[in-house]
């Protein structure tokens, strides 16, 4: 099952959609949002599966929003093979934790705003593991059973604040630095979470294309991991990095501009898309 929130062009009032045969169907009698699904368990899961006859539109005739809306973003820093490979860094021996701002949060095809602070904007391909319920000191082999579902993300990284302030936090959560969606799939839906081909294009060229079958610490260690300190709430979305391929190690640098498109597609998630806005362009 996917799962999308969004506006129609006739309303502002938030929606929440189902994916079904190419169209998104109206749900938002049952649900209105991605959070109460997840809140509302197997007997919500089940009316939505039984949906029928609903008000449905095409899937480019609707304003996506983020595909759920977490009370915190945890990402994960170096996690993939490759990724540490193309650095010349030694793995670590734990997870690199650092946090992205909620108001980072962004859509399918909505803006990424280039902050008049950086002239080094990056792009990073991630699988989002969404939390379906709350989860405080898991054991890893009962992890994957407090996971919802998974998405598409980009972890929009201003690399020049980023190394300036040898910390992740401003340089990830600039305003619009979060991209999620356009849905959420559910879980039952995805299977095993570590065999999943990831890419990232700009303008139509792969810039990052690896598997998730490279992730250094998996998605049952992460929930494990993150859980033993600190509890993770229904929504919560965990970013668990990103492949090789990101634009401040290629030779020379590949950095965003406006008039850019950054595509993430993930197998079985779909194609998150983003065209890339000067910070003027939004005044």
């Amino acid at each position: 099952m996917k799962l999308a929130q969004f506006r129609t062009r006739t309303s502002d009032s938030p929606r929440l959609g189902l994916l079904r045969n190419d169209v998104i169907v109206d749900v938002t009698d049952i649900a209105p949002t991605t959070l109460d699904v997840i809140r509302g368990g197997s007997s919500v899961l089940k009316r939505l599966g039984d949906v029928t006859a609903k008000t449905a539109y095409a899937l480019d005739a609707v304003e996506y929003l983020p595909a759920v809306n977490p009370a915190k973003i945890l990402a994960i820093g170096l996690n993939y093979l490759d990724h540490a490979k193309e650095q010349g860094t030694e793995l670590p021996k734990e997870p690199m934790l650092f946090a992205k701002f909620p108001t980072s949060l962004n859509a399918h095809n909505r803006n990424i705003v280039l902050p008049i602070t950086s002239q080094k904007v990056d792009y990073e391909a991630e699988l989002a593991v969404v939390i379906g319920r709350r989860a405080k000191r898991v054991k890893v082999e009962e992890a994957l059973d407090y996971v919802f579902g998974y998405a598409p993300l980009n972890d929009v990284s201003a690399r020049d604040l980023q190394f300036s302030d040898k910390q992740f936090v401003r340089g990830k959560s600039q305003d619009t630095f979060c991209p999620v969606g356009p849905f959420v799939t559910t879980a039952d839906e995805v299977g095993d979470p570590h065999t999943l081909k990831i890419e990232c294009r700009v303008n139509g060229t792969t810039l990052q294309s690896s598997n998730t079958n490279q992730l250094i610490f998996n998605v049952p260690h992460l929930i494990s991991f993150l859980s033993q300190g600190i509890t993770l709430e229904p929504g919560d979305v965990i970013a668990t990095g990103t492949p090789s391929g990101v634009g401040v190690f290629r030779n020379p640098p590949i950095f965003l501009k406006p008039g850019d498109v950054v595509e993430v597609e993930i197998e079985k998630l779909g194609v998150l898309q983003n065209p890339v806005v000067a910070d003027e362009a939004e005044k």
